[in-house]
């Protein structure tokens, strides 16, 4: 299993914007959430959403394509690293178009995190506060049904995401938001962090 300081130095080595690096820090914020709700290793489900975007920025996807070079071209390098191939799958399965099956309670954690993350972080974003702190269930779920916010963020993933781990929308909104709250230092979302938060430094 790699160490979560060879993860990030990966993913340092190859995103450069910020917000992306944020935004893996947030899902793996969530994805540790939901090891420890479904009593999982919170070290390899959080290694995963940290890593599984850390590709994206030199192989984007734009056509989303089968044969599009995110998440494959990063998972490829993971292999020749020796990365365990759950992690693997689950980086593979959180997009559509690979066509990897979402077998493991990993790899439907990381699909019905990875969207919301982005939504809630979002929701924080356009608060006078730029505070997570300042979001609730109730405000996440009204965004969700207005199109033209966050138009980026595919609100039937986070459906069908919360569908497969068999857990309710607004429980499973309230289970990312609460992850997140406890760490909105580290993601750029407002006031300090517990001592127990997750770094964003290398």
């Amino acid at each position: 299993m790699p160490s979560r300081p060879e993860a990030l130095a990966l993913v340092h080595e190859w995103t450069q914007s910020e917000s992306l690096r944020k935004h893996m820090l947030s899902v793996e914020t969530a994805m540790r959430a939901y090891a420890q709700r479904l009593g999982a290793d919170e070290e390899s489900w959080g290694i995963a959403g940290l890593i599984h975007d850390f590709d994206y920025e030199r192989y984007p996807n734009a056509a989303m394509a089968a044969d599009a070079e995110h998440p494959a071209e990063g998972v490829r390098h993971l292999r020749s690293l020796g990365w365990p191939e759950e992690i693997c799958d689950a980086v593979l399965g959180h997009a559509h178009y690979t066509g990897v099956a979402r077998e493991s309670d990993m790899a439907k954690a990381l699909f019905a995190v990875d969207e919301l993350t982005g939504l809630i972080t979002a929701c924080a974003l356009v608060k006078p506060s730029r505070a997570v702190a300042d979001v609730d269930v109730s405000g996440v779920r009204k965004k969700m049904k207005d199109k033209a916010f966050a138009r980026g963020v595919n609100r039937d993933d986070i459906v069908q995401g919360a569908e497969a781990l068999g857990v309710p929308l607004d429980e499973h909104i309230g289970v990312v938001l609460t992850a997140m709250q406890a760490n909105a230092e580290a993601l750029g979302l407002g006031a300090p962090a517990p001592s127990t938060a997750l770094s964003s430094d290398a």
